[in-house]
């Protein structure tokens, strides 16, 4: 799932670079308002690539889910300073 996330915020990222490069390389040469719409849409992207990137997937663990496994939740319970009432 990782890996997934990650190709997709290279390949918004990538997109981003190309229509930056592509505005003021090429289609300000003919038209300078698209251009600008172009840079425009681009400027939406980085946000959306960073929240596509640090979406929580439904089998990812979160940070303060229990592992199952009982030494090293009780290990984390005490660097995070919960006391475990047994």
């Amino acid at each position: 799932m990782y890996a997934r996330r990650r190709h997709m915020y290279f390949a918004m990222m990538g997109t981003c670079i190309g229509l930056f490069v592509l505005a003021w390389g090429v289609v300000r040469l003919w038209s300078v308002p698209v251009a600008v719409g172009m840079c425009v849409v681009a400027m939406v992207i980085p946000p959306l690539a960073a929240i596509v990137a640090n979406r929580r997937g439904p089998e990812d663990r979160w940070w303060d889910d229990p592992s199952g496994d009982p030494k090293s939740d009780e290990w984390w319970d005490e660097l995070d300073g919960k006391k475990r009432h047994q």
